[in-house]
């Protein structure tokens, strides 16, 4: 299904359908910009940062074991009425047995922050795990957390192709389904249309098979100044801030729920190789620099 025949059909139903904006929520790293690990400090002054500028109480995670992070994440979410969405990485046993060790160790005593517990980050995308391994990964998880919502975040594509149809199928709580219209390729005027087009073919795809699962856009984002531009898609700040204004807060208008990515500038992240074979700079993807100081309106 396309945009031309999906877009409309949003457009039509939200004002009888959807009663209230959907929950924007944003990414956030363990470290600080000098790459050292945070503390609960450092995360009550991100979570005042992010409330102040854009009226967010959620962030996700992507390991709760690298830096401490949920030993020192939740107290601070506590602190500041956030909840959190806690990520395991499981590409590997050792970072797999450590993070479901952290989540243990330190959610059940946090039980009103955890928000939900994904199970890995684009595992299907990069090829990591089947459907069928991902959903025992998955299982294991909920497992060991029975009260709390448990599930992955993967690419759209992989939600849309089928390759994710086992994990759909297996019944998780939650997905999370990334898509960005930059790394599509697409000039700032067709980003928007590309991005939404994207995430309705992943949650078309998802709902045709399972209805019961709760769906959210797990990842979207713009490369401020200084970011490397991927074909057609330019970094900078006025079109992140087109981006955001158009795209997200558009899908968080019509009643869906979406993360950013991502919170803040993260300066101490090498340079990588990106898709294209090109050098990749990973540093200037924050709404807000690595200061805290908002690049834009946050405000949807």
């Amino acid at each position: 299904m396309r945009l031309s025949t999906i877009a409309p059909a949003i457009l039509a139903v939200a004002p009888a359908v959807v009663s209230a904006a959907g929950s924007l929520g944003f990414a956030l790293g363990t470290k600080k910009p000098d790459g050292s690990c945070k503390y609960q400090v450092d995360y009550e002054e991100d979570f005042d940062t992010i409330s102040t500028a854009a009226g967010s109480k959620l962030v996700r995670g992507y390991s709760a074991s690298d830096c401490n992070c949920a030993q020192y994440i939740l107290p601070a979410a506590k602190a500041k009425g956030f909840k959190v969405i806690l990520g395991i990485w499981p590409d590997v046993e050792e970072s797999f047995n450590a993070d479901k060790l952290a989540i243990s160790t330190y959610a059940s005593k946090f039980t009103e922050q955890v928000y939900a517990i994904t199970v890995g980050s684009e595992t299907l995308y990069r090829g990591n795990f089947t459907g069928p391994e991902l959903l025992s990964k998955i299982r294991d998880v909920k497992n060991l957390m029975p009260n709390t919502k448990v599930g992955t975040a993967d690419s759209w594509n992989k939600y849309a192709d089928g390759t994710a149809d086992a994990v759909i199928k297996g019944n998780p709580d939650i997905l999370l389904v990334n898509a960005f219209g930059f790394w599509q390729g697409q000039d700032i005027d067709n980003a928007t249309h590309t991005y939404i087009d994207d995430i309705m073919q992943a949650f078309s795809h998802i709902q045709g098979i399972n209805k019961n699962i709760e769906l959210w856009n797990g990842e979207t984002g713009w490369p401020t100044d200084g970011g490397s531009n991927y074909g057609a898609a330019k970094a900078g700040t006025d079109n992140a801030k087109q981006y955001y204004q158009q795209a997200v807060c558009g899908l968080v208008k019509w009643g869906y729920n979406a993360f950013y990515f991502e919170a803040f500038d993260e300066p101490w992240k090498p340079t990588s190789i990106g898709d294209n074979g090109l050098a990749a700079d990973e540093t200037h993807w924050g709404a807000m620099t690595a200061n805290r100081e908002a690049k834009f309106s946050l405000k949807c």
